[in-house]
């Protein structure tokens, strides 16, 4: 059975915008990657912004269920668990075809246009894997999670951001150590 056109829409653009940038990538090279006219296209998404905003939003509940996995299925403490999702991000920026973050990505691409839908898909997006990170290290019994999860995802993005720079994933390793030991200070600090 073939996909729906705005299914087919998205992950094309999914491809294209993740592998070349948003602004490379023109409408018509996603209606062309996704086998459909123009006027399809813009049935489904009024402009290329609405476009970009889709794109990013396709990308977050997989993003967010794919570090929640990482975390539930590494061994050891909650501070293990943290560096074991910074692990399995530098195995993934290994892969030729990684570009980093997409929602960074898009962020640096649209710098001069907050209010852009983007901005604002990216930017929930960030608070929510905060929020989770928070809400797994409060169940681990550590007291200021909040604060600590915020410090945990500034190194991720942080990280994201060298490796984009020196394409090097030892710099998303050394990130995880950082953040695994931020952890197993806040923790030995309550006993």
């Amino acid at each position: 059975m073939k996909q729906p056109a705005k299914e087919r829409i998205i992950d094309a653009a999914n491809r294209l915008f993740y592998a070349e940038g948003i602004r490379a990538v023109s409408v018509d090279a996603v209606a062309e990657k996704a086998g459909i006219t123009k006027k399809t296209l813009y049935y489904h998404f009024r402009s290329k912004d609405n476009l970009i905003e889709a794109y990013l939003t396709a990308r977050d509940q997989p993003n967010l269920v794919l570090y929640e996995k990482w975390f539930d299925e590494a061994d050891g403490t909650v501070a293990d668990k943290i560096e074991a999702i910074f692990l399995q991000l530098a195995q993934s920026a290994r892969h030729p075809k990684w570009k980093g973050c997409g929602f960074l990505r898009t962020a640096a691409e649209l710098a001069n246009k907050p209010g852009h839908p983007a901005m604002k898909v990216g930017a929930a997006h960030k608070k929510k894997l905060e929020t989770l990170l928070a809400d797994k290290i409060r169940q681990a019994g550590i007291v200021d999670a909040a604060a600590l999860a915020r410090h945990v995802v500034l190194l991720l993005d942080g990280a994201f951001s060298t490796v984009l720079i020196h394409r090097d994933p030892e710099y998303i390793e050394a990130a995880g150590s950082a953040a695994k030991s931020l952890v197993l200070a806040a923790n030995s600090s309550q006993v």
